[in-house]
């Protein structure tokens, strides 16, 4: 594709038949050809590989309690400070808004 800065609408060349078409076509093409076996295969790969880790996990609680009371006392004394409004601020970039 070429721009040559006319602003007239003409300025933008569009190729009939380009590398992305391709590229596109490719991309299509890839289920058919890794057919329904792919999916299996992958998950008796994860499966094996993360039985291990996932037991771990498991075995983690969900909250690290220690950790929630040591930042509740270090905002206590002063030691870490707290910004609501910044937090809200990433929080929103985060979800895809602008701030």
């Amino acid at each position: 594709m070429r721009v040559t800065g006319q602003n007239n609408g003409q300025g933008i060349e569009k190729p009939a038949d380009s590398a992305v078409g391709e590229i596109g076509k490719a991309r299509e093409a890839a289920p058919a050809v890794l057919g329904s076996a792919a999916p299996v295969a992958s998950e008796a790969l994860a499966s094996s590989v993360l039985a291990g880790a996932k037991a771990e996990l498991a075995a983690l609680p969900e909250i690290d309690e220690a950790k929630v009371q040591s930042l509740r006392e270090a905002l206590a004394r002063g030691e870490i400070s707290f910004d609501a409004e910044r937090l809200a601020t990433l929080i929103q970039r985060f979800h895809g808004g602008r701030g």
